[in-house]
This record gives structure tokens, sequence and C-alpha cells, in this order.
């Protein structure tokens, strides 16, 4: 099986995560900014554990430092996504990233995303969303900016709100004034949760932020009675498989729970998360998966599908996207 180019949705990405080192390490030779420390000896991101991870991450993102750098880096992440069979991504874009949560300077940074989206969904048939972030390690006040921006700017482009970051940080109901404020603007609702937490934090952020869809989620297979809560609610895990065995959130892809989740009736999807920090693509994402739990194209199909339905797009842009998802041969 070619899985390189199975047509894929991929819901759960961090647009600065996506980065390439070399685009990284190359804006910052350009900015005179010293970042060699993050980078190993091949040139790819150095870290020794998720703590250690997110200090990486935020020393990568100090090259971007105005909305030309997040057009190039947005052209540069939608390319090397889409060479790996992707039609349709959502990414996470933070305003703490993008002019430090000030209004004005987070429409520049988005309208220069937003025509790079543009550029490539013209030349390389991939279409991006971008889902504003709060980043819980930088606390409940922040988010609440990043919630504001999101709130100004939902349109076709910003068609969600989440938050990311420290998981550990406080408990979901101190971020809910955020989400209740995204909510009432109508944008569509996620949050981390259940990578690191267990089942309460994944059980907490259902019931506190009243999320449509959970990223990584792999703590609720802890708790049969929250599985089947997920499942009768048709809430939807945005798992990212090679992140969870790389950051040690699982042993290995042989303790993975995804198949088991999947068996339970949860919705389930796959995505990359921060694929170079990873070493992964959405290609071998699949190729371990089949590796794996031998899943076979009637498997990736289902994936496919439970993602799309999933989207924060409107219907003219699912209908679109699902012509894409449609074997060649049919």
């Amino acid at each position: 099986m070619n899985f390189k180019d199975i047509p894929k949705v991929e819901l759960h990405t961090h647009l600065e995560g996506c980065a390439p080192p070399s685009f990284i390490a190359g804006l910052a030779r350009e900015k005179n900014i010293d970042i060699s420390r993050i980078f190993d000896a091949d040139g790819g991101y150095a870290f020794r554990d998720f703590d250690h991870f997110l200090k990486v991450y935020e020393a990568a993102c100090a090259p971007l430092q105005s909305p030309e750098d997040f057009r190039r880096l947005t052209l540069a992440v939608l390319e090397e996504t889409a060479a790996h069979g992707v039609v349709y991504m959502e990414t996470f874009v933070s305003p703490d990233f993008c002019g430090g949560g000030d209004l004005a300077a987070w429409r520049d940074y988005l309208a220069a995303m937003q025509d790079a989206a543009d550029e490539a969904e013209r030349t390389m048939g991939i279409t991006l969303r971008g889902i504003v972030t709060g980043i819980r390690h930088f606390g409940p006040d922040q988010c609440k900016v990043a919630a504001a921006c999101a709130a100004e700017t939902k349109g076709d482009f910003i068609t969600g709100y989440g938050m990311a970051g420290g998981e550990m940080v406080g408990r979901p109901s101190d971020y809910a004034y955020s989400f209740d404020m995204a909510r009432e603007a109508g944008l569509q609702l996620t949050a981390h949760a259940g990578e690191w937490g267990g089942p309460s934090m994944v059980a907490e952020t259902i019931r506190d932020l009243k999320v449509e869809r959970i990223g990584h989620g792999i703590g609720a297979i802890e708790d049969p009675a929250l599985m089947d809560e997920i499942a009768d609610k048709g809430i939807v895990l945005e798992v990212c498989p090679g992140s969870n065995v790389v950051l040690k959130a699982v042993s290995g892809w042989d303790a993975h729970p995804i198949a088991k989740l999947r068996e339970t009736g949860v919705l389930v999807t796959v995505s990359t998360d921060d694929p170079p920090f990873f070493h992964t693509t959405m290609t071998d994402e699949y190729a371990m998966l089949a590796q794996t739990f031998d899943w076979d194209t009637d498997d990736f199909r289902a994936l496919n599908k439970a993602a799309l339905d999933a989207a924060f797009c409107d219907e003219q842009t699912r209908a679109r996207v699902a012509k894409r998802l449609e074997p060649k041969d049919d």
C-alpha cells in the first residue's frame, strides 16, 4: 500500500511546531539570533522530555517576528504537508506568538497566514483552517486575550478555538471563561487533555469547557465509563500516536491505545502534532498504524471520514474536501 498517496485529513497540528528545522535555522541566521542550542548534530530539534520540548518549541518561535515570517512559514509547512497526501489541514495558531496578543498586530499576522493558505490551495490543492489557541501554561488571563483575538477574527479561515501547552497547569475550569467567549462568538472548540492528565483531565475538560473535540485524549482508555460517554456524545479524539511515542506518553507503538479506543466506538482521528520534532509525517503515521494494528485501506478511509465530519469548516468546504478524498480509481 502506498501510504503517501492516500488523500488525508489532519486536524491536530501546531503551525510553529510544523516548521522544518532548516527553515527556523535559516530564519535565525537572517536575523542574527543564536538558537543553535535547540538543534542536534544532524540539524534536527533536540529535547529531553515534554517540559524541555516546550522550552525548545518556544525558542524555535523566536525568529518568527513578523507577518512575512509567518507567511513564509505557512507556505513551507503546507508544501511539506501536501507532499504526504494531506488535502485538508487544521492548525493551531497563537496570538501570543503573533504580536503578543495585540489585536491589531494579530490581524496583520493572520492576513499573512491566510494569504499563504490561499496560495497553497491554488497551487498545492491543500486547504488550511486555523484554530486560535490559548497557551495553558501562560495562564487563564492570557488565554482570555487569545480568545478575544479569536472572537474578533472568526471567519472563513479562523473557525475554532482551543488550548494547548502544559496540560498539568491548573484545572480546565480555570480556563472556562475563554472558552465561553469563543463559544459565544460562534467558534468550534477543542482542547488538549489526557495526554498526561489521565481520564479525570479528559472528563473535566468535557464537562467544564464543553468542547467538541479533545486533543490527544488517550488517557480516557483508563476509564470505560468515560469512553462510553465520549462515544455517546460523539466527541472526537485528535490522536497523535507518533508524538505520544516520542514524548513517552506511551511506552511504544504496541502500547498505544488508539485501536482499543476505536474498538469501543470512540471516534478517533490521526495527526502528526509537531512532525519535525517527532521525526514523523502522515505517511509515517499510516505506515506504523498498518504495521502495528494491521489497519488497511478501509480503516484509513474510516479515519478520514471521521476527521472530515469533525472538521471545523463550513459545509461547502467539507463537500469540496470530500471529493478530494475519493479514491482515484473509483
